[in-house]
């Protein structure tokens, strides 16, 4: 008698649809699918979220943190998908009620990538009152923190949308994350600009899978979670509980990035004046076998003296 195949588990991935996006939603499923041995199928489900609709605006000025994840939040609390992809630096603080950040796949190049049509290495390079486009608060602040005669102009868009405005002349520079670059394979189009210049945003390089773990399977639980990088999750702890600590939203301009280097983990957060005209910077370090709970602290107490040393109230940008 013929043997009766067991059908295929099928997993509904969510995620953005930008070209990054997918690709990272691809290599998620690829795994998972590889991990299964065969007895797991994904399918991609994509989402326009709130930030992608936004072409020239701010974060600020639609909501700020979280733009880029609701509407995929929202499709895996209402059962529509099963899982979701997102880059961990759009993730809010606080998600939502149910869900968990289940893997933290290994970590790309965390550091800003700074882009010319002239091949320049930094915008400390740029000829005096140039422009660099960025939609980031952190990366404005930090680009003016280096070079406070440059000129800001708005880049919103996905990797290939901000290169074109770069072709047309609409600034002189830009910034791209290199993590980024390198899943698109387009790591040599950039300059690394070294942390100790910009230090990069809470969870830059990161991606993270989301699900309800209640709603789930055990064994298929246990799949996803098999994804997961621990120095990836560590460095993932400390920023995230900086994050929290500052009560990070897209309103002030601060980067916090941890890291195992040298045997030792190390900690750099810092915030700044919209202007650059200021900032508060603090190193942390840890053991190199420190707990999940030595590195939330780590990065807590670092939030914690940048506070106190701008004198408890952080400086923000304002709507407009």
């Amino acid at each position: 008698m013929p043997s009766i195949k067991a059908p295929k588990l099928k997993l509904r991935i969510g995620t953005r649809g930008s070209p990054l996006a997918l690709v990272q939603a691809r290599q998620v499923a690829a795994e998972l699918e590889r991990l299964g041995e065969g007895s797991v199928e994904c399918e991609i489900v994509t989402f326009t979220t709130g930030g992608d609709k936004l072409t020239t605006e701010r974060l600020i000025n639609a909501g700020g943190k979280g733009l880029f994840t609701r509407e995929i939040d929202r499709a895996v609390d209402e059962g529509r998908c099963d899982l979701a992809v997102h880059s961990l630096k759009d993730v809010p603080g606080a998600i939502p009620d149910g869900q968990e950040l289940l893997a933290f796949p290994k970590r790309e190049d965390p550091r800003d990538g700074f882009i010319t049509t002239s091949g320049l290495k930094s915008p400390k390079d740029l000829p005096k009152g140039a422009t660099v486009g960025t939609a980031s608060l952190r990366r404005e602040s930090q680009t003016l923190a280096l070079r406070p005669d440059l000129k800001i102009v708005t880049f919103r868009g996905n990797v290939q949308t901000r290169l074109k405005k770069l072709e047309d002349g609409l600034a002189d520079g830009t910034y791209l994350a290199m993590s980024g670059l390198e899943r698109l394979g387009m790591a040599h189009i950039a300059k690394p600009i070294p942390v100790e210049d910009m230090i990069p945003a809470a969870g830059q390089g990161i991606i993270t899978v989301a699900a309800r773990p209640a709603d789930m399977d055990a064994g298929l639980v246990d799949l996803v979670r098999a994804l997961d990088h621990a120095e990836t999750r560590l460095a993932a702890t400390a920023e995230r509980a900086f994050l929290v600590e500052l009560d990070g939203s897209c309103r002030t301009a601060m980067g916090g990035h941890a890291r195992l280097e040298d045997d030792v983990w190390k900690f750099d957060g810092e915030v700044l004046k919209p202007d650059g005209s200021a900032r508060w910077a603090e190193k942390g370090i840890a053991q190199s076998d420190a707990s999940a709970e030595e590195l939330a602290a780590l990065g807590q107490n670092a939030g914690k003296h940048i506070r106190a040393a701008a004198g408890g109230e952080l400086p923000s940008f304002e709507d407009g």
